[in-house]
């Protein structure tokens, strides 16, 4: 479903085009003119043959053997960095100096991007103590060929992006440094600040609270560490504050039309924030560019109609009589309802005293509908919970809270009235636009995440990123020790606390991931009953998140998570306990797709220390109900082998459907583009 969001932190976006005319002219410094002129313009998707023929040009060029020629540069970047290493600060300063001209004026060449590698490598040792490994390097050349980086988890991904912000950042056009929350992107931030100075750049991160003259500030920064949500939400705003403006052009023309213009103040250049969009290197970008690219994010404002919040709570109760098969049929696939022609001739029976509103058919069908969506596909601690009174949206894809976000077109609100707590005012959409749509109008666009194969071709045919697979610095000695599927979810999680307790009094640490909250909790009980100490990290329980993630690695450590995609946080084997085996992962669910099945396992065995991972699935969990079709009725009776087959096949199908979708918010993004002007720009 899109996610709207508005923040108290900015000035309502109601700006009219004159007034964002007068302050480019008056408030804009020469920068911010130059910025002006860059235009949101998202690559568009071929279509047709030009379709056919750009998958199979990715295709051919994806099966070249990327990886193994960027080690052979990587060594040559090394082979030079032990040239380097006999300078003094001052000497690799002014060797610095010098390729950064070049790069500044577009005269760099490939020669000229290893030596840059070499010094800046040289650099990060001098200044963070951390000297990037051979296939550090590797990942960082492929970033700056604008590739999409696998590179495994623990591998050092936060060090690797620094080298390609450094030659972004040079170009004098900012770069935006993308992470999945403000914590990681104030920690990578602060942690690489030393090297980023020592190469003559300033570096600034994005906060949630953060008002806009500081945003402004943070954005003007050569390089910029923001998430996903706020750098598309600031793009939005600011084009909602500039209106028909497109441009520096634009802004000169209103200008020249309104001759007083140029007397305003200068607080009316306070809209904007952003200086244009050039470059972007996305962290866990699988999360970023694939799982939440088929969610829409919006600006939106209160439409403060009382009748309608009135409304929400009439069809909670008329959706609390109807039955699922009589009334109305259900398809958790897709999470749609379909009301039957029963259910259509009840509800208008019932709805006959109700008031005007009520009369006509399409607006409460509408209503009930999504009243019937938030009882029957919308499920308390799996899609959200209630805090304080409020109904709070849990990130499937990374189990966080996402506090300032509300879905559209009424579920929200209609989830406020099943749960009986205070209904908030619908809101009305001022602006729209996909992450995949944002992203695509990136200049220059590059990502890395410790997963991302599966996904290589819809990467290459929506952001037009080729997949490079980097080797481990050292070898991988992870142990899988196979999927036990059962029968019921209850005999599984009784397996999986039997599992955790056997390996907890061995001393081995042991992270249990799960797809919910409720599954987590769960859990939990039933280890407090065995009397199993352990730590929970979910929606709920998220204070101190990357402290409970890094120590999930000491001696009987058990820490039970919702899904771990985008922590951003090592988990270090304490003292003595790679002796004991390392790690030991157990997967209690399987998840709609395999890329956040291997992000959990791949936290065993990082950096060639020892480890292992179990997985566990029951025939009622949540992807074979939605994906398992009828076959997924015989599995009672099959052997474990075919289970896991059928796992599997649930999985893709899974995987397919998703895809789908993202394909069409990319169409509905086209169709906006095509038909309403303002959408031809902003979106």
């Amino acid at each position: 479903m899109p996610i709207t969001t508005t923040s108290p932190a900015q000035p309502q976006p109601d700006v009219s085009t004159t007034r964002a005319a007068d302050s480019v002219w008056s408030g804009a410094s020469v920068d911010t003119w130059r910025d002006l002129a860059y235009k949101h313009r998202p690559r568009d998707l071929p279509k047709g043959l030009d379709a056919w023929w750009h998958a199979g040009t990715g295709r051919l060029r994806q099966a070249l053997p990327r990886a193994s020629a960027l080690l052979a540069e990587a060594g040559r970047v090394c082979a030079m960095t032990a040239e380097i290493a006999g300078l003094c600060d001052a000497g690799l300063k002014d060797r610095i100096g010098e390729v950064r001209e070049r790069v500044r004026r577009g005269r760099a060449d490939d020669n000229d991007h290893r030596l840059a590698f070499a010094l800046i490598r040289e650099a990060a040792k001098r200044t963070l103590g951390m000297e990037p490994y051979p296939v550090q390097v590797a990942a960082g050349l492929g970033l700056t060929r604008g590739c999409f980086v696998e590179l495994a988890t623990g591998e050092g991904k936060t060090l690797v992006a620094t080298a390609p912000a450094v030659l972004a950042g040079w170009r004098g056009r900012g770069c935006h440094l993308i992470t999945v929350n403000d914590y990681l992107a104030k920690r990578d931030a602060d942690t690489m600040r030393p090297l980023y100075a020592f190469c003559g750049l300033r570096v600034a991160s994005i906060e949630e609270e953060m008002l806009p003259p500081d945003r402004r500030d943070a954005y003007a920064a050569d390089i910029t560490y923001c998430t996903n949500k706020s750098a598309t939400a600031d793009y939005l705003r600011d084009r909602l504050a500039l209106g028909r403006l497109t441009g520096l052009t634009d802004a000169l023309l209103a200008r020249r039309l309104r001759p007083g213009a140029g007397h305003s103040p200068r607080g009316r250049a306070d809209y904007l924030v952003m200086r244009g969009l050039d470059t972007a290197i996305v962290d866990e970008a699988d999360s970023v560019l694939i799982d939440e690219a088929v969610t829409p994010l919006i600006i939106s404002q209160e439409s403060g109609d009382a009748q309608r919040i009135a409304a929400f709570r009439t069809a909670a109760d008329l959706a609390l009589g109807m039955k699922p098969g009589e009334d109305f049929t259900l398809n958790p696939r897709y999470r749609e309802v379909d009301l039957t022609r029963l259910g259509k001739r009840r509800l208008a029976e019932r709805a006959h005293d109700l008031g005007d509103r009520w009369h006509g058919a399409r607006l409460r069908e509408e209503l009930v509908n999504q009243a019937l969506s938030a009882r029957h596909l919308f499920l308390r601690d799996q899609h959200y919970v209630v805090q304080d009174g409020k109904v709070v949206i849990v990130d499937e894809f990374t189990g966080r809270l996402m506090p300032d976000r509300s879905w559209r077109a009424g579920l929200h609100q209609a989830v406020e009235a099943k749960e009986d707590v205070e209904v908030t005012a619908p809101k009305e959409t001022l602006a729209r636009i996909s992450f995949q749509r944002f992203f695509r109008g990136y200049p220059r666009l590059s990502a890395m995440s410790g997963t991302g194969w599966e996904s290589r071709h819809e990467l290459w045919q929506n952001y037009k990123l080729l997949t490079v697979r980097i080797p481990t610095h050292r070898p991988c000695i992870r142990r899988w020790q196979g999927e036990c599927v059962f029968s019921t979810t209850e005999q599984k999680l009784r397996a999986v606390a039997e599992e955790v307790q056997r390996t907890h009094e061995t001393g081995r640490p042991v992270l249990i991931g799960t797809r919910s909250v409720e599954s987590s909790e769960a859990l939990s009980a039933l280890l407090t009953q065995r009397g199993v100490a352990h730590r929970v990290l979910n929606a709920v329980r998220h204070e101190e998140e990357a402290g409970v993630v890094a120590l999930a690695g000491q001696r009987g450590a058990v820490t039970v998570a919702t899904n771990m995609a985008g922590r951003g946080t090592d988990i270090k084997l304490g003292p003595g306990v790679a002796d004991l085996g390392g790690l030991h992962v157990v997967s209690v669910e399987r998840n709609d797709s395999k890329r956040i099945d291997r992000q959990l396992i791949g936290r065993a065995g990082r950096q060639g220390d020892p480890g292992s991972a179990i997985g566990f699935a029951a025939l009622d969990d949540v992807l074979l109900k939605r994906y398992g079709g009828r076959l997924a009725k015989r599995l009672a009776t099959a052997g474990p082998a075919l289970r896991s087959k059928l796992l599997d096949r649930a999985q893709r199908r899974a995987q397919r459907m998703g895809k789908q979708q993202r394909q069409q918010v990319m169409k509905m993004d086209d169709q906006l583009a095509e038909q309403l002007g303002f959408a031809g720009r902003e979106h």
